[in-house]
């Protein structure tokens, strides 16, 4: 595992592409080196397939985000695997987190809007949270896969940002300053709607909206 996330490192690089072949080619004889590539996962490495980007075909892979440095036996240990949440735990985090990442507010099966050939997949996730006393705490937090993996198609601008942060209304203002104080998105009463709205099946669906149309109108 760690000769495997050296050379990942040092000859594909975060963000890149490598495929099955330059694998098996850069450790002739070492087997199961796919397991061992599979394995850095647990240590907080993002390696996506095409089972999770669209954009790969099946022999290729690519490395979303570099973890723990795994060559370095202190922070292996630090950052050693952690016991699976069970079932009931991450039922109950997606509950708590209405069935929405809290990170860009998706739900479950929704089309990403600058990307509509991808659906969000939900998972639960550790992240460590630094408290406002300064301590570190470690959640389990909702989140998609592409929050996940820290992806986009774009680096944002702060300068783009603050100017629409600026024609936000006072509301918006404040609900985003309550999001970046906790680091986390927080649903609105709206959103936690339409999470149970997509929940539904889809024969109860008609009934909902005929309640809408009867009050809008």
């Amino acid at each position: 595992m760690v000769r495997a996330a050296l050379w990942l490192v040092q000859e594909v690089g975060e963000g890149n592409i490598f495929t099955k072949g330059q694998l098996r080619d850069a450790f002739p004889g070492v087997s199961q080196i796919d397991r061992r590539v599979r394995d850095l996962r647990d240590y907080g490495w993002v390696i996506l397939a095409n089972t999770e980007d669209a954009s790969l075909t099946a022999e290729e892979q690519r490395l979303a985000r570099i973890g723990a440095a795994v060559w370095d036996p202190k922070e292996r240990r630090a950052a050693a695997p952690r016991k699976a949440p069970s079932a009931k735990e991450i039922r109950a985090v997606m509950e708590r987190d209405d069935f929405l990442c809290t990170v860009c507010g998706i739900s479950g099966g929704e089309e990403y809007p600058d990307d509509p050939n991808k659906t969000a997949v939900l998972s639960v996730t550790r992240r460590t949270t630094v408290l406002p006393d300064g301590r570190k705490e470690v959640l389990l937090l909702t989140e998609c896969k592409r929050c996940r993996a820290g992806s986009s198609d774009a680096p944002a601008r702060a300068d783009e940002l603050a100017a629409d942060v600026r024609v936000l209304d006072p509301a918006d203002q404040r609900r985003l300053g309550r999001w970046i104080e906790r680091n986390r998105r927080v649903s609105t009463p709206l959103d936690r709607v339409w999470s149970a709205y997509r929940r539904l099946p889809a024969d109860a669906r008609p009934e909902v909206l005929s309640v809408l149309r009867g009050e809008v109108r």
